[in-house]
């Protein structure tokens, strides 16, 4: 990640491990332990790791926002050298390359490319598509503009988005309608990619669109891009060595704490969604990264507390590889075959053990490369 020079920044490839343990082991045990205990009491619990439906924002919908700026946070470090060379294509071949893998293995995940169905391929579905629209942006920017230039990018973009969701009227869509129904980005996803959207179906050469997939990509794209900006500019603050570490966290803290109130405060007029991306949820989302980002970085490289770090850089440092494994590749076999007849005694909690199975073998896998300095570089 970091350009030669520079001291890695470990509190980043903790983060990013926190960020994928969650997904990876959390999203993957949780879910069938709360089916198994089925007590309400455990299902409040799982408030904070499920999506909120529309409108509002749960800790689980951080885990996405998490994962693209903190594909920001590292480009001070790993692109800076390329800024004064007056040649960049060599950095330009590296941006395409990161962009079109990224967007191949987005399609592998959920876009079902490896089914070789071609009545099951969807374009844009994908938070890998997302970081690498976003990251496209974003490091473009950070190659040529000043960033007084890229913060005005960002919040041009951020109301560039509220705009045309305001403004913009098509039919039924749009003109201030933030329905999953209504909203202007809903009609330009249905435009743009007709049968190749995600839960799409052609029925008598008509396309019908899943009543339950209400994800937005094209016009969200714009906001994608601002919240890569927003960890841009975390890593600035980061990687400034004219700032102490006492001024680079009140920065995190104080700039977080901001984007958290001025986003929930914008969220009165356009409300916070996820699934829209919203630029009141960037806002709100990006501050709650800033945070953790200020968290992480002052336990990590500002106190020094490395230790019992190693678990969470084994899914940090491969990031992109323990996600591709868990969507892509089922290991739940091997928990099948090992523990084969024990449904009947186990029940309801035969389903968390196969789970733990599958996340446990992600693991081994992913430390057999740690262990070997073998990471996952696109």
């Amino acid at each position: 990640m970091e350009g030669t020079g520079f001291k890695r920044l470990e509190s980043l490839d903790v983060l990013r491990g926190f960020d994928l343990f969650c997904l990876v082991v959390l999203e993957m045990v949780l879910h069938p332990l709360a089916h198994a205990i089925d007590a309400p009491w455990f299902d409040s619990l799982m408030w904070g790791f499920t999506h909120v439906e529309w409108e509002g924002f749960s800790t689980w919908d951080l885990v996405m926002p998490l994962f693209l700026f903190m594909a920001g946070v590292s480009m001070p470090f790993s692109l800076s050298r390329y800024k004064e060379m007056p040649d960049k294509m060599a950095v330009y071949r590296r941006i395409g390359k990161r962009v079109v893998l990224l967007w191949i293995f987005g399609m592998m995940c959920q876009g079902n490319l490896l089914a070789l169905d071609p009545e099951r391929v969807y374009l844009y579905s994908n938070t890998l598509q997302s970081i690498a629209i976003g990251y496209l942006m974003a490091s473009l920017l950070f190659l040529h503009a000043r960033i007084r230039v890229q913060i005005g990018t960002a919040v041009a973009l951020l109301f560039l988005f509220w705009g045309a969701m305001e403004f913009i009227t098509v039919g039924s869509y749009g003109g201030g309608l933030y329905t999953p129904e209504g909203n202007l980005a809903e009609w330009i996803d249905r435009g743009v990619l007709g049968r190749f959207r995600d839960g799409a179906t052609v029925e008598n050469g008509e396309v019908i669109f899943a009543p339950w997939y209400r994800y937005t990509w094209i016009l969200s794209s714009l906001n994608f891009g601002v919240t890569v900006l927003t960890g841009l500019f975390a890593g600035h603050i980061l990687k400034n060595k004219l700032y102490s570490g006492r001024l680079k966290l009140r920065m995190l803290f104080g700039i977080g704490l901001g984007m958290v109130a001025g986003g929930w405060l914008w969220g009165i007029e356009l409300p916070v969604i996820k699934k829209l991306w919203t630029s009141s949820m960037v806002l709100v989302s990006s501050g709650y990264c800033f945070l953790l980002m200020g968290l992480f970085y002052y336990w990590i490289d500002y106190k020094g507390h490395r230790g019992h770090t190693a678990w969470l850089k084994v899914y940090g440092m491969n990031s992109i590889l323990a996600y591709m494994l868990t969507n892509v590749i089922s290991f739940k076999c091997i928990g099948e075959s090992l523990f084969f007849g024990t449904q009947q005694y186990l029940g309801n909690y035969y389903p968390v053990l196969i789970a733990v199975c599958n996340v446990s073998v992600i693991y081994v896998l992913l430390y057999a490369f740690y262990k070997r300095g073998i990471f996952l570089k696109i």
